[in-house]
C-alpha cells in the first residue's frame, strides 16, 4: 500500500476531565521534536467535566495549520458522541475505538481497529483505569504512525515532570498499546506514517495568550486588573505566573500589581486609574466584558488616558460559544462605547506579533494618550503555534508627551491639558505626584484647558481633534504585510488568525482554478493607507474573516473613497472553529464566479 506521510488529520474523540488533553499534548509534542509540522486545535466544552471534547492533530510536511477537509485518523472513546463520530467518518478512514465501551461501529468501508482499552489500563491502575486508557490510544498511534519512542518518552517526561510513578503509568500503557498493535494488527494494511524530519533547536510551541503576556512584561506593564473569562483568562494567568522571575527586584519585591477585580467594569475603572497615574496598566477580557466595560472605554477615550485591553474573541453574541474561535469584536473593538469614538486596535496573527504587540501597545497607548485594544481569538491564544523566538525591543518606552518638570511645562506656551500645539492632535500632559499642575481630566465637556464646557464649537473642535489623532496614527501604527502578484487582478485582505490558513487557501485557488491572488494582511486598525492603495491596484478585492457579518469589510465601505466600493466583496464565515482553508477558498470562488473572473 502506498504511504501517506505526514499528511492527514486525526481526531480524537473524547469526554472533558478524562485526561485526554495529557494524552494529546504528548502526541502533539512528539511529532513536533521529530521536526514534524503540526497543529493541535483543541474543542472543548464550556462548563462542566464529562462532556464531549475533541482534539484535531493536523500533520502537513507543507505547514498547513487549519483543521484539513477531512480526518484520517478517528480516535472514539466517547459514548456520549460515539454515533455521531462513527458516522462522520469518510470512507477509508481509519477508526480506532475503546470496545470497553460496547458501542457498534458498523463501517465495512473503513479500517476498523477495536481494542479493550480501559481494561488494558486498568491492568496497570484498577482506579485510573479510565484516565490511563488515554494513553493506551497513544500507544496504538505510537506504533502504526511509526512514532520516535525516545521522543514520546520525552514528552511523557516533561508532561509529568517530577512525578516518577505517573510517568511509569504512562509508559507502561502506551507499551501496552504497542504491543496490542504489534500482536493484532498488519500495519502494512494502513497507510499513514510519521517521518522525522530535520528538526531546528530554535523553534518551539508557545500559546498566543502566553506570548502577549511574556511581551506586556516586556513592555513594562506595572498593573494588571483582571475578571476571569474564558478564553483570556490564560493571559493574565500567564502574566502573574512570570512576575516571580522576571519581574522581581533583588529584594523578591513584585514589579508588577495584581488585582483579581470583582467584575469587569471594576477591572476597566482600576485600569484606567492605572493609566492616568502613569503606570502602565492592562487587563484581558472577552467579548461579553468589553461590552461590560464600555462606559469606560468611552472615559479613556474622552479623557485621554493611556491604558491597554487584550480582547480574546470567543463565539458570540451573549454569552454564545465560550470555547469556540470567532473574529467577532472587530467592529465593537474599533467604536466602543457611546457617541463616536475610534480606537487603535492592535491584530496579531502569530507568535512573534503577540508578543511584539504586547510590549508595543503601551507605547502605543502613552504616545497617542488613549486606550488600546490588542486583538486576539481563542485560536491564537489558547492553542500551540511554533515559534522561533522574538525580537525583544531595543528602544526606550516611548511614554509620549508627559511633562515632568516645572521647566518643562513653563516651555510650553500657552499650556492647557487639552490643547494640540504642535498640530499633531496630541495634547501634553503632567502625572499626578510630580507636583506640577494642571493634573485634571474629564469625561464631560471640556475646553482646551480642561475646564467644563457645553458650548458647541468647542465640542466639535475637541471631537475633530481626537479625530485627527487617531488618522495621523494610520501611518505609524503596524502597517499591513503584503504579498502581490504581477498582474494584479485579485487580491485578498485578511487579518489575525486567519494567517494561519492563508496559505493552503492560496494553493487550493493555484491548483484548481490556476488563479494566483495578492495578499493583504491588516495588522491595526485605524487602517492604513497602504489599504487603500492595495485596492486601488487591484480590480477584485475579497475581504476573508471569520464572522458571519464582514466587519472589516463594513469598515472598508465606510471608510473608503466611494469609487472604490464596487471593487471590494465579502468573504466572511463563521461557525465557531478555527478557519478551514477549503471554506474560504470556495467563497472566493463563488465572488470570482459572480463577478465574471
Amino acid at each position: 500500500m502506498e504511504r501517506i506521510v505526514n499528511d492527514f488529520q486525526l481526531n480524537i474523540a473524547t469526554a472533558n476531565g478524562t485526561g485526554s488533553q495529557s494524552a494529546n499534548l504528548i502526541l502533539l509534542h512528539t511529532m513536533f521534536n521529530m521536526g514534524v509540522p503540526v497543529s493541535g486545535k483543541n474543542l472543548f466544552p464550556s462548563n462542566i467535566s464529562g462532556l464531549p471534547t475533541w482534539y484535531i492533530l493536523r500533520v502537513s510536511d507543507r505547514g498547513y495549520q487549519a483543521p484539513a477537509d477531512r480526518t484520517h485518523i478517528q480516535i472514539i472513546m466517547n459514548k456520549a458522541t460515539w454515533d455521531d463520530d462513527v458516522a462522520n467518518c469518510l470512507p477509508g478512514t481509519l477508526i480506532l475505538f475503546n470496545e470497553d465501551v460496547k458501542m457498534p461501529v458498523d463501517r465495512d468501508d473503513c479500517i476498523v481497529i477495536g481494542v479493550p482499552m480501559t481494561k488494558m489500563a486498568r491492568r496497570l491502575n484498577p482506579k485510573l483505569g479510565r484516565m490511563i486508557s488515554n494513553m493506551v490510544y497513544v500507544g496504538l498511534l505510537a506504533e502504526i504512525l511509526e512514532l520516535d519512542q525516545n521522543k514520546l518518552n520525552t514528552a511523557i517526561a516533561n508532561q509529568f515532570k517530577g512525578k516518577a510513578r505517573a510517568i511509569e503509568l504512562n509508559l507502561e500503557a502506551v507499551n501496552l498499546g504497542r504491543a496490542f498493535i504489534n500482536e493484532n494488527v498488519d500495519t502494512d494494511e494502513i497507510p499513514y506514517r510519521i517521518q522525522t524530519r530535520e528538526f531546528d533547536d530554535d523553534v518551539f510551541l508557545m500559546e498566543g495568550n502566553e506570548a502577549v503576556a511574556l511581551g506586556s512584561h516586556y513592555g513594562g506593564v506595572g498593573l494588571l486588573c483582571w475578571y476571569p473569562i474564558t478564553p483570556s483568562s490564560g493571559l493574565a494567568e500567564a502574566l502573574i505566573a512570570y512576575i516571580p522571575e522576571i519581574r522581581s527586584d533583588e529584594n523578591g519585591d513584585h514589579l508588577c500589581a495584581v488585582i483579581q477585580a470583582e467584575d469587569e467594569l471594576a477591572a476597566a475603572g482600576m485600569v484606567i486609574g492605572g493609566g492616568w497615574s502613569g503606570i502602565r496598566a492592562m487587563t484581558a477580557t472577552s467579548g461579553p466584558g468589553i461590552s461590560l466595560m464600555s462606559e469606560f472605554i468611552g472615559l479613556s477615550y474622552f479623557a485621554e488616558i493611556p491604558c491597554v485591553i487584550w480582547d480574546i474573541n470567543r463565539t458570540g453574541p451573549s454569552t454564545g460559544l465560550p470555547t469556540r474561535t470567532q473574529q467577532g469584536d472587530l467592529s465593537m473593538l474599533y467604536e466602543a462605547s457611546h457617541g463616536d469614538t475610534t480606537h487603535p486596535v492592535l491584530i496579531p496573527g502569530n507568535m512573534q506579533e503577540c508578543f511584539e504587540y504586547g510590549w508595543k501597545a503601551f507605547d502605543i497607548a502613552e504616545r497617542l494618550q488613549s486606550l488600546v485594544f490588542g486583538f486576539s481569538d481563542l485560536d491564537l491564544g489558547m492553542n500551540p503555534w511554533a515559534c522561533k523566538g522574538f525580537e525583544y525591543p531595543d528602544t526606550p518606552m516611548d511614554r509620549g508627551k508627559v511633562l515632568r518638570t516645572q521647566a518643562e511645562l513653563d516651555a510650553i506656551e500657552n499650556y492647557g491639558r487639552y490643547r494640540d500645539v504642535d498640530g499633531d492632535g496630541i495634547p501634553y500632559r503632567t502625572l499626578p505626584g510630580s507636583g506640577l499642575d494642571p493634573i485634571l481630566y474629564r469625561g464631560t465637556g471640556h475646553d482646551e484647558d480642561g475646564n467644563y464646557s457645553e458650548k458647541p464649537e468647542v465640542y466639535q473642535a475637541l471631537m475633530m481633534r481626537l479625530k485627527r489623532k487617531m488618522d495621523n496614527a494610520r501611518t505609524w501604527l503596524p502597517q499591513p504585510v503584503l504579498r502581490e502578484e504581477v498582474e494584479k487582478e485579485v487580491g485578498i485582505i485578511y487579518y489575525g488568525s486567519m494567517e494561519n490558513s492563508i496559505q493552503e487557501i492560496d494553493d487550493i485557488l493555484e491548483d484548481e482554478i490556476g488563479r494566483m491572488v495578492s495578499q493583504c494582511r491588516v495588522r491595526s486598525l485605524p487602517l492604513s493607507p497602504v489599504v487603500e492603495q492595495f485596492i486601488r491596484d487591484h480590480e477584485t478585492v475579497i475581504v476573508l474573516e471569520i464572522n458571519r457579518d464582514g466587519q472589516l469589510y463594513g469598515i472598508l465601505r465606510r471608510e473608503l473613497p466611494n469609487e472604490l466600493i464596487p471593487k471590494i466583496h465579502s468573504a466572511a464565515y463563521s461557525d465557531g472553529l478555527p478557519p478551514r482553508a477549503r471554506h474560504y477558498s470556495e467563497l472566493i470562488k463563488g465572488v470570482l464566479k459572480e463577478v465574471g473572473q
